[in-house]
């Protein structure tokens, strides 16, 4: 156990009260790995939002067993409250609970608190630890920026001060997968800014956004081809000089070496090309599609790489997304390749594949409980928070906000699309994340806890159906403040025809918010017969329509904010047997079927591969059972894409901002 959990934990002795009440205005305790060790002492977290929601938990899952003498759901429970105000929490919890304080303000004594309450959870741990070895006075707000370059991000602003030294400074913090928090990176900008080589760069923009420093890399390759002879087709076919372009020293050493590996996995596009390419250097053709092997070989090379960091059982949330990110990539590429170039593949691709879901699986047995209380500040963690993501965009200034929900949408299947945006809609601009289905990876599960806001344990009277989806929505944002003719829904979005009637709903003043169901992909899934390359070539032909950026031009061109997401992905799978259980059953899905009752659920076949995995913010009367090992609950050896179970695929989901560059000119 590291220094900062144990910090953390000191404060709550086991067996000393069954109920008690943090005040923790900076969320300390909705760290994944505090919520972890928590849970493994007998205690639960559950974070004070809505009085009357948490009391319903509280009686059903806590109270009533603790007053029968059992220890229920969790030995202890936590009221989480963001803030130091009791007054803010019934009477009756106030004087049962046992009282703790936590603050960043205490933990760090030697920072600046203006400082370290704009830092990551994820990077509390470090800076505890470099706080107690290298702060040996109190240092101000500018000292403590210092230190936390230093010690954290491993930055020093002041040995910069060359373009090489930015660039190289630049990807080595992003290819760690993290950025630096706006208020760290205006202080290195302020740095930066008298030296001639930066002073024209968007320094702050491009160290707080990993997103944008990828466009402006793929931008610039563009530029690097051309001024080696070499001009790429993208370029050619958008005939445009790109502002996001600059001069970036491709060719020094450390530089190099991390964007090769950005384009091995994916994270950056190798580009078709006019012209002989004989004299770029040899490593530069890893950018390139040059010859009908190349992209095999890209594939090949990134299903190594990728897999020598698979997460495991103690990753966090945030590595596995990234990896899903990763792997998508990897998936979209390999189902871009011709038959005989994927045969020459395919069985690495599937052994990434089926090794990463077993480990997901491990990992979500141990933490899944965890992710619903984490908070979603800086984006939503699981589905359920998206909304309450989108609200806290409107407070801080998005007037108007528009939910895309690609029913069915697999990771793989939105980099196709954001593909297809690149070369058809280049000012359009994505900033790309991901975030959690639930559990089951069903619609009538994943997309309520989607546009309601809630667990599915708090709509258990309609998890079976998406019939309440429009009043849930409707019901979330009249709580967050908006009036009902402000609110607007619509599902079954999928062809160009109804994109008029669409625009002609969204132009009415009134509206502030839009929740859109676009089921094209969830209708392919359900038809395919040809697994997933079958599907890739299907939406290929739904994207040349041109129906995906009429919609995104459209929703922009009426002043929203484009947000895109999905309640679930899809996964290939084969028949492990059918489960004739007549109308048994509450759910049935092809990856999972969920039961009523323990008995019914312990009823299956012994040579049946499934298992099942309870979690706390489903119905207690709700038991899924899953598919083990990408089966399906279909005939013995039969391939389907399906969708319900425990996969990257299935379980990790795009959250992606989509906007039009030229509105931000």
């Amino acid at each position: 156990m590291s220094a900062w959990v144990d910090r953390i934990l000191r404060e709550f002795p086991a067996d000393l009260a069954r109920f008690w009440i943090a005040c923790d205005p900076d969320n300390l305790l909705l760290d994944e790995r505090i919520l972890h060790s928590l849970r493994e002492r007998g205690f639960e977290v559950l974070p004070f939002e809505d009085s009357i929601a948490f009391r319903t938990e509280y009686e059903e899952r806590y109270r009533t067993a603790w007053d029968r003498g059992e220890d229920g759901s969790a030995k202890a429970l936590v009221l989480q409250l963001r803030g130091t105000d009791m007054n803010a929490i019934p009477w009756d919890y106030v004087r049962e609970g046992r009282k703790v304080s936590l603050s960043l303000a205490d933990l760090f004594p030697k920072l600046s608190y203006g400082v370290i309450r704009h830092i990551a959870s994820e990077h509390h741990e470090a800076l505890f630890e470099a706080h107690n070895r290298h702060a040996t006075q109190l240092l101000g707000e500018g000292a403590t920026k210092e230190f936390i370059l230093t010690h954290i991000f491993r930055i020093s602003p002041h040995l910069i001060s060359r373009a090489e030294e930015f660039w190289r400074e630049l990807l080595r913090l992003h290819y760690r997968g993290t950025s630096l928090p706006p208020l760290l990176a205006d202080h290195v900008n302020s740095i930066l800014a008298e030296f001639p080589d930066l002073k024209d760069l968007p320094v702050a923009d491009l160290l707080s956004s990993r997103s944008l420093t990828v466009r402006v890399l793929q931008d610039s390759w563009d530029q690097f081809l051309a001024q080696n002879g070499v001009r790429s087709q993208r370029s050619t076919d958008n005939d445009r000089d790109d502002a996001r372009a600059f001069s970036i020293p491709f060719d020094h050493p450390e530089v190099r070496v991390v964007v090769d590996n950005m384009f091995f996995e994916g994270t950056l596009q190798p580009v078709d090309i006019e012209g002989d390419p004989s004299n770029l250097p040899e490593w530069a053709k890893v950018g390139l599609k040059s010859d009908a092997n190349s992209l095999r070989d890209l594939v090949a090379q990134g299903v190594i790489r990728v897999g020598q960091e698979l997460p495991g059982p103690d990753s966090s949330h945030r590595d596995w997304s990234d990896f899903a990110r990763r792997l998508g990539e990897i998936i979209f590429r390999f189902h871009s390749l011709s038959a005989q170039q994927a045969h020459d593949v395919h069985e690495k691709v599937h052994a990434l594949q089926r090794d990463a879901d077993a480990r997901l699986t491990d990992w979500a047995s141990k933490h899944f409980a965890d992710l619903p209380s984490l908070p979603a500040a800086k984006g939503p963690v699981m589905v359920h928070h998206v909304p309450r993501y989108l609200a806290m965009r409107r407070s801080a200034g998005e007037e108007r906000i528009a939910l895309l929900v690609f029913d069915g949408l697999a990771m793989d299947q939105w980099f196709q699309i954001r593909e297809h945006l690149a070369a058809r809609a280049p000012n359009l601009i994505v900033d790309e994340n991901a975030c959690f289905a639930w559990l089951p990876t069903l619609t009538s599960v994943s997309r309520q806890a989607l546009f309601s806001g809630l667990k599915p344990r708090e709509f258990s009277d309609s998890i079976e159906t998406t019939s309440k989806e429009p009043s849930l929505w409707t019901r979330f944002w009249q709580e967050n403040g908006l009036r009902k003719p402000e609110i607007f829904y619509r599902k079954s979005l999928k062809r160009s025809g109804q994109l008029d009637d669409l625009a002609d709903a969204l132009s009415q003043p009134s509206i502030k918010v839009a929740g859109i169901v676009v089921d094209m992909i969830d209708e392919i899934v359900h038809g395919a017969r040809l697994g997933k390359r079958g599907i890739s070539s299907q939406i290929a032909e739904w994207c040349a329509t041109g129906f995906l950026e009429r919609l995104f031009f459209l929703l922009a061109e009426h002043g929203y904010s484009v947000y895109v997401t999905a309640d679930h992905g899809n996964v290939e799978a084969s028949g492990i047997g059918r489960l004739n259980q007549g109308v048994i059953p509450g759910l049935r899905g092809e990856r999972v079927r969920a039961y009523r009752s323990a008995a019914l659920a312990a009823s299956i076949p012994d040579d049946i591969d499934a298992f099942r995995l309870d979690l706390a913010g489903l119905p207690p009367d709700f038991l899924p059972l899953y598919a083990g090992t990408r089966g399906a609950f279909v005939s013995q050896g039969d391939q389907v894409v399906a969708h319900g179970g425990i996969s990257v695929e299935e379980l990790i989901v795009p959250f992606v901002k989509v906007s039009v560059e030229n509105e931000k000119q």
